[in-house]
């Protein structure tokens, strides 16, 4: 899930993303803004998800997917859209346009 938040003052976008699957027991958030380095989730005990936080310029369109238990990717279930990649699946998209 995706959770974005804009500033008044500043050119850049907060982006939450949040994954949530019972079997899953780490991951791992990569994506074309970070040269697809990965990027530890937090597990948060109340929403029983793994989250983390990015910044991310206004009006840009990024790449991501999710790297679960070092080994699955996954994409996101809200993303903005969903783009083909060089490995014959898709990316998620989010956008930060407003």
């Amino acid at each position: 899930m995706l959770t974005k938040k804009f500033f008044k003052t500043k050119d850049e976008a907060e982006v939450t993303f949040e994954f949530n699957r019972s079997d899953v027991t780490n991951a791992a958030l990569v994506g074309d803004f970070n040269d697809w380095q990965a990027i530890d989730m937090k597990f948060n005990k109340k929403t029983k998800s793994f989250i983390t936080k990015v910044r991310l310029p206004k009006g840009g369109t990024f790449h991501f997917r999710y790297l679960l238990n070092d080994s699955e990717w996954e994409n996101d279930y809200k993303a903005d859209q969903y783009l083909p990649n060089a490995f014959g699946t898709e990316n998620s998209v989010v956008q930060t346009t407003q």
